[in-house]
């Protein structure tokens, strides 16, 4: 089931929906919770499709990607590199990346996004995926020229329009046949499957659960492929995920 969040050309309300083909049926009340469905059915192109949520948290891990199988390390890192990003940053499918005043580029990370459908802390892996509402598509979108030299990343992941989401969320993906995929401009430039995890998604988010507990509404991206690389204005990326969709920003 896709779950979209939209609005009407020309107007302010914000409305949720079910997505079936070009259509989407309107919803009403808490997606993690009590919705139901309504009459009212929009099609795609009159409506603009905004971020499928506004998360509560943003949490990325870093470096979690391998070229291929042989590479997987035997060992996992006893810490894994997790960051902040802020809700300020996150745009839509369509929105435009905008290169932060003083650099020329920045890059193009493409990611499966895991939502959180329910409050949990200190799951097992088995149980990790019965807390998960969906998955959406993300861009993690850097500026490595602000980082800081001994190692902290977060100013140069936390520019406004620094995490395009969407553009909407499947409930019904399987995260182990997931193929993550990126286009700058047209070129493929990122094509990995999510078995190159060095973490894998299950692991990532009960060792989250054992620091913090989790919320409905938190969103966790899995990391990057490898193949990210910088993009200027004027430049398109696309990132994309089958059975979930195309996530589409041009750069200014």
């Amino acid at each position: 089931m896709k779950f979209a969040r939209f609005k009407k050309q020309n107007e302010e309300a914000i409305m949720q929906g079910i997505v079936t083909g070009d259509q989407i049926q309107q919803i009403e009340g808490n997606i993690f919770s009590d919705w139901e469905h309504t009459d009212f059915i929009h099609n795609r192109e009159e409506v603009e499709l905004l971020a499928p949520l506004t998360p509560r948290h943003v949490i990325g891990i870093g470096a979690n990607y391998v070229g291929k199988t042989d590479d997987l390390p035997s060992e996992l890192p006893e810490i894994p590199v997790f960051f902040y990003k802020p809700i300020s940053s996150i745009i839509s499918s369509g929105e435009p990346i905008v290169i932060p005043t003083g650099i020329e580029e920045v890059k193009f990370e493409s990611e499966l996004a895991v939502v959180i459908g329910k409050r949990t802390s200190n799951i097992s892996e088995e149980h990790v995926t019965d807390y998960i509402f969906g998955y959406t598509v993300a861009n993690d979108v850097t500026a490595p020229q602000f980082f800081h030299e001994a190692g902290h990343w977060m100013v140069g992941k936390s520019f406004d329009t620094f995490t395009p989401l969407g553009p909407y969320i499947e409930t019904e993906l399987d995260p182990d046949k997931v193929t993550v995929e990126a286009y700058l401009n047209g070129d493929k430039k990122q094509d990995s499957s999510t078995s190159l995890m060095i973490v894998s998604m299950r692991k990532m988010i009960a060792y989250l659960s054992s620091v913090m507990t989790l919320e409905a509404g938190d969103v966790i991206l899995t990391g990057s492929p490898l193949g990210a690389e910088m993009m200027k204005s004027g430049d398109e990326i696309i990132c994309q995920i089958a059975g979930i969709g195309e996530l589409r920003n041009a750069v200014e």
